[in-house]
């Protein structure tokens, strides 16, 4: 019995003439309409949006903190299966034959800019030293944080959180768009990918719906990782010139000032659609290649100047580590801890003062020597047995505070973050096999991230485990963390240099992401058209930096950041729904199609 031929007659009504003409009216309409509500929102009533964001994006943690960790873990383990399988492995996405469009230099550059190049320059160091001093091992009281005993673990959530879990998220959605795209000749847009399941449904206003999803993810996503990568360029710029009008020296350390943070957006954002207009043959290729030149030299110099055998030591060993916890790491998710919960655990003595204790033992930033110093009357008299009792009853609490604001910060980002890069993965891989699109998109970049997360990190451990630092690279700011390290690790013109340097491949960075964002956002507006329209692209580059902007003045004074975390996380939570469909949806395509080819292939033999 034959299988039936798949849906491919997806039609996305475009507009034939006028300012829209080629656009889905629709969906660009309902998507500048969220995002320019964003915008006044956050002009008009910048304090109730920052603290509704955050409530909203609290509340959203509570709830669904499992649903992303796990459904992160089946990622993997999906794209584990698929590759593996033969059958689909080697499906070719495209016609027989057809050989890729861009060489293996030019895909994995463009891949590594669009997909984690600002995030390693602000987190290759800030990550595995924030995490050595804050992991699950540390809030659990096993290792303290900041000691030697503490690098292994740190590693290991470093790897897990810009490793094979990270590269699987974008794979996913990638994977999925390439696959109609080239196999079935749909349009490259994100409702293309739901067809298995859903069929004509996507012609219409759940079609719409779909894209305007990924639309908003995109926007919401690009922004956070160009507001990291806008405060470290503006670090850099501080370092180089000294000029005190772009930071603010009312904290501890200096931070960009919310002045110079959207001086910088507004000049990164201006590159990025000068970019984007020139389009990915040109401008995203060329800054690509640029990017992991200036990306090579820069690690080249930490393995020259830095501690390199403390590095390739830690890379072995994390490694091994991060394979042997892999399955826990995945799965592992923690759900709130409430009240009667925490009260039932505590000691007798302890327990008519749960209300008064629960706050202090399930922080999840603090230590038990912060939880014992803010303790006040009869809390504060009880002895220390007790009061190591209360604190391992609060672990719960606190492994769910610090995933929630980590590891699931983390999975949102990327989620948030994956209609961009997977639908720009898509994009540039065009004759490539399943298996090639998965092992070059998840292990080739995953196992670079290591190494400069190693180099990079260990470099600015070993400089404070010596002393060299004297907690100075452990105090700065996280966007500034590389430019501290750089101030320990050389000096001279050699630093000045490597400073200049850094700023322009955080630039180039950052240019790299944005205008990728912007042409991955008018592919999808267009009906999955590679050929936008050039106003097109300048207005939502515009959009783009308003909603920045916006959101970094309605942060509050200590972190601009916040509002822009919090707005992302709330917009991935959908996405993160449709990305669970496209995993099933794709799971019935393949299968479909194996059956197909079987039958076609027992039709052949038989007319033999």
């Amino acid at each position: 019995m034959s299988v039936p031929e798949p849906f491919t007659d997806l039609e996305i009504e475009t507009a034939d003439a006028g300012f829209y003409e080629n656009y889905s009216v629709p969906i660009a309409l309902i998507s500048k309409g969220i995002m320019v509500a964003l915008v006044l929102w956050a002009l008009v009533f910048p304090a109730n949006a920052n603290s509704t964001l955050g409530s909203w994006n609290g509340k959203i943690l509570e709830i669904f903190n499992s649903f992303y960790i796990v459904i992160v873990g089946l990622f993997v383990v999906f794209l584990v299966i698929v590759a593996v399988i033969p059958s689909t492995g080697r499906r070719v996405m495209g016609t027989v034959g057809e050989k890729p469009e861009f060489s293996n230099f030019s895909w994995f550059s463009m891949m590594f800019g669009a997909g984690l190049g600002v995030g390693l320059m602000v987190f290759a160091t800030a990550e595995p030293l924030g995490l050595w001093g804050s992991n699950p091992e540390v809030v659990a009281g096993a290792v303290a944080g900041n000691d030697p005993e503490a690098i292994q673990s740190a590693y290991r959530y470093t790897f897990l959180h810009y490793g094979f879990h990270a590269w699987a998220i974008y794979v996913v959605t990638g994977l999925s768009l390439a696959y109609y795209a080239y196999t079935r000749d749909m349009p490259l847009t994100i409702r293309a990918a739901l067809t298995p399941l859903f069929g004509r449904l996507m012609n219409g206003f759940l079609g719409h719906v779909v894209d305007v999803l990924g639309v908003v993810a995109t926007i919401l996503g690009v922004s956070v990782t160009i507001g990291f990568g806008v405060s470290q360029f503006i670090d850099g710029l501080y370092a180089i010139t000294g000029m005190e009008w772009i930071m603010d020296f009312g904290g501890d350390v200096p931070t960009p000032s919310k002045v110079g943070l959207i001086a910088g957006l507004v000049v990164i954002m201006g590159l990025s659609i000068i970019s984007a207009v020139s389009g990915v043959g040109r401008g995203v290729k060329y800054l690509s290649n640029l990017n992991l030149v200036l990306s090579i030299i820069l690690l080249g110099t930490f393995i020259v100047f830095g501690s390199f055998v403390f590095a390739m030591t830690t890379y072995g060993t994390a490694m091994v580590d991060y394979i042997i916890h892999f399955l826990s790491l995945s799965f592992g998710a923690y759900s709130p801890m409430s009240a009667d919960a925490f009260a039932a655990g505590l000691p007798e003595a302890a327990q008519p003062l749960a209300g008064d204790l629960m706050g202090g033992a399930t922080n999840a930033w603090g230590s038990f020597d912060g939880f014992k110093s803010g303790l006040e009357g009869a809390a504060a008299e009880l002895d220390d047995d007790t009061l190591a009792a209360v604190y391992a009853a609060g672990e719960q609490g606190r492994q769910f505070g610090w995933q929630s604001g980590w590891t699931t910060f983390y999975w949102a980002w990327w989620i948030a973050f994956s209609p961009f890069v997977g639908l720009f993965l898509a994009r540039i891989s065009k004759g490539r096999s399943v298996r090639e699109f998965i092992l070059g998109c998840v292990l080739a970049p995953a196992l670079v991230c290591f190494a400069w997360m190693t180099v990079l990190g260990g470099t600015a451990i070993d400089l404070e485990l010596a002393g060299a630092a004297e907690g100075a690279i452990i105090g700065a700011s996280n966007t500034n963390k590389l430019f501290v390290t750089l101030s320990y690790m050389i000096d001279g013109g050699l630093l000045s240099m490597l400073n200049v340097m850094c700023v322009i491949l955080i630039m180039t960075f950052l240019v790299t992401s944005a205008d990728s964002g912007i042409l991955v956002m008018n592919t999808i507006m267009s009906g999955g058209s590679q050929e936008t329209g050039v106003k097109h692209r300048i207005i939502w580059g515009v959009i783009l930096t308003a909603v920045i902007g916006a959101l970094i003045l309605a942060a509050g004074e200590n972190n601009p950041m916040d509002a822009l975390r919090n707005a992302m996380i709330i917009g991935a939570l959908p996405f993160t729904v449709i990305m669970g469909l496209m995993m099933v949806s794709l799971t019935k395509a393949l299968y479909r199609d194996g059956q197909r080819d079987k039958h076609a292939d027992a039709g052949a033999q038989a007319a033999e």
